[in-house]
């Protein structure tokens, strides 16, 4: 075991994700990037040791809470011990409530809800026994202002709150911390792959979201990566139960 800080970043291969997981490779952190797509995860690894860094991959379903124990023991088998986690895995499905499958329901749930719960019930012990340690949770604008035909999404992302909450109570005295980070349109690796399916590139995907926000532009995932890394880190060391917004202002332009 060494003192050199460890994270495990779930969603690790794309988008916000694989920019948390680089962003704290960058910080000098170990990090396991945990991802459902090995391609991408493997590809995210090889781009941080190519910087420097140092990173493992673990294929993980977070849905599935026997892939989030794996994760949770490849950072100890490898480091010895778990200093933060990011919760981002996610997925999306949108769609009136009226035409929601069960199906529909039991994936995002599963993912966005049951595996956060299941990535942080991975990581705590290690916390624990450490009497130290940060989890961040990404959660979504979405959360606080709500969108027509998400309405199962919003409500996954709204109950991580109420995680992240409660676990900030109960583990605040193990010298645990629990945030989230809520962000706005962010111009991720899903966006820009079903952008390019329809003919567009990533500039013209940048110019289509002009005047998004406060700051009249969606983010870029190195920007929400900087805000996770800031609540994971020791300048966020009296924060916790806090949910950050992270959108360029648009939550103040609802109803405008």
């Amino acid at each position: 075991m060494t003192n050199q800080p460890v994270a495990i970043v779930t969603g690790g291969g794309a988008g916000i994700g694989k920019a948390c997981a680089a962003r704290f490779a960058q910080e000098g952190w170990r990090v396991v990037v945990s991802d459902i797509s090995r391609e991408d995860g493997e590809r995210a690894c090889a781009l941080i040791r190519e910087n420097g860094g140092e990173a493992v991959f673990c294929r993980a379903d977070v849905s599935r809470e026997t892939d989030c124990a794996a994760f949770a023991q490849a950072a100890l088998d490898a480091w010895g011990r778990i200093d933060a986690l990011v919760a981002n895995a996610g997925v999306q499905i949108s769609g009136s409530l009226l035409d929601a499958s069960e199906s529909d329901w039991d994936k995002i749930l599963g993912v966005n809800l049951r595996g956060v719960g299941y990535s942080c019930r991975a990581a705590l012990p290690a916390m624990i026994a450490q009497h130290a340690g940060a989890i961040v949770i990404i959660s979504s604008l979405n959360a606080a202002v709500g969108v027509a035909h998400m309405p199962i999404y919003d409500a996954s992302k709204a109950g991580v709150l109420g995680l992240m909450r409660s676990l900030a109570i109960a583990y605040g005295k193990e010298g645990i911390r629990v945030n989230a980070v809520g962000p706005g349109a962010t111009l991720s690796d899903f966006h820009l792959r079903r952008a390019a399916e329809g003919g567009m590139t990533a500039d013209d995907l940048r110019a289509k979201t002009q005047g998004y926000g406060l700051l009249g532009r969606a983010a870029e995932p190195e920007e929400i990566a900087a805000v996770v890394y800031f609540l994971a880190s020791k300048d966020a060391s009296n924060v916790t139960g806090q949910f950050l917004l992270v959108d360029g202002g648009a939550s103040l332009t609802v109803g405008k």
